[in-house]
């Protein structure tokens, strides 16, 4: 039997494009990515206030699918609208709330945070994403020969501002001030791991505080990325990414959140938080380290489960 195809649309940001694509390869379906353009003042109007026709974005050229898989608002009336006008059955899957009616969708995978609720809403841990176990140990020494071999490491995985976190100098700068002690009491090495938002001036701050004798990755790299992740005991990510979070949940090492000062109500962060504190995957940076466990989180893989029933 043939793979089903697939087609991708999100507005083109990692944590997007991390959760249709991990969602895409663990269903094992044959996927192309399309970033999604909204037209002219369409960009501005939220997905409820916007008509279901093809005017409101640009042509999307692939024709040739079985399944939509849709994450962000610009990809909520493309996603709808090529289901409507297919010549045949398609399933279409939104990630996050759509902001529409849920009955314009097959599936909605929405993390419990969100508190949404529907016959076809399908609840996730955190967020979905495209890491693996074994992607990860494939790729773990990837950084070794750039590390101190006598020490063990602790990764920082940096995010980036946005409405909610201001990602200036001092804020930064006392991060990097518990992570520096942290260093030295427990004789770790850090390796710095920056997101696709975080801003030149970050990885650059955190070279100029804490890149003598610890490793600052100045690029996107998700070789990088993963290999950091395989090398850590200790994981650090900021507290603006729950993508990220996510993410470093699929190892089962101890993650630990560095909070940055909100700029306005992050309620839909903290019960993120509270949610990953109380299944004891996360606890908040200070300047003592201890050791934890708790069970992979793959929700990615149980989620898929769900779904094959329904389209295989």
């Amino acid at each position: 039997m043939s793979k089903l195809k697939g087609l991708l649309l999100t507005e083109g940001m990692h944590g997007m494009i991390s959760q249709v694509e991990g969602l895409a390869k663990a269903l094992d379906i044959e996927f192309t990515h399309h970033k999604v353009e909204l037209n002219s003042f369409w960009k501005l109007i939220p997905p409820n206030f916007t008509p279901v026709s093809n005017f409101v974005f640009n042509k999307i050229a692939d024709q040739d699918y079985d399944v939509i898989i849709s994450c962000g608002r610009k990809s909520v009336i493309p996603s709808i609208y090529l289901k409507k006008n297919s010549k045949k059955k398609v399933f279409n899957i939104h990630i996050q709330d759509p902001k529409v009616s849920l009955d314009n969708f097959d599936f909605v995978v929405i993390p419990e945070h969100d508190d949404l609720e529907g016959k076809n809403v399908i609840t996730s841990k955190g967020a979905i994403h495209y890491l693996t176990s074994a992607e990860i140990k494939k790729n773990h020494d990837y950084l070794f020969d750039k590390v101190n071999k006598d020490k063990e490491y602790l990764l920082l995985i940096l995010g980036g501002p946005n409405k909610y976190y201001d990602y200036d100098d001092q804020n930064l700068i006392n991060i990097f001030n518990k992570i520096k002690i942290i260093l030295k009491i427990n004789n770790l090495q850090a390796i710095i791991i920056p997101s696709m938002r975080t801003p030149k001036r970050t990885i650059d701050l955190a070279n100029e505080q804490i890149g003598i004798e610890n490793l600052v990755i100045k690029s996107i790299d998700k070789k990088a990325y993963l290999s950091g992740l395989s090398l850590a005991k200790y994981i650090v990510v900021t507290c603006d990414s729950t993508s990220m979070i996510s993410e470093a949940a699929i190892t089962g090492k101890p993650i630990y959140v560095a909070n940055l000062p909100p700029k306005r109500n992050d309620r839909r962060f903290k019960k993120f938080r509270e949610l990953f504190d109380k299944l004891n995957i996360t606890k908040n940076l200070s300047e003592k380290l201890e050791i934890w466990n708790y069970e992979s989180l793959n929700e990615t893989n149980r989620i898929a489960e769900i779904i094959k029933k329904k389209i295989l």
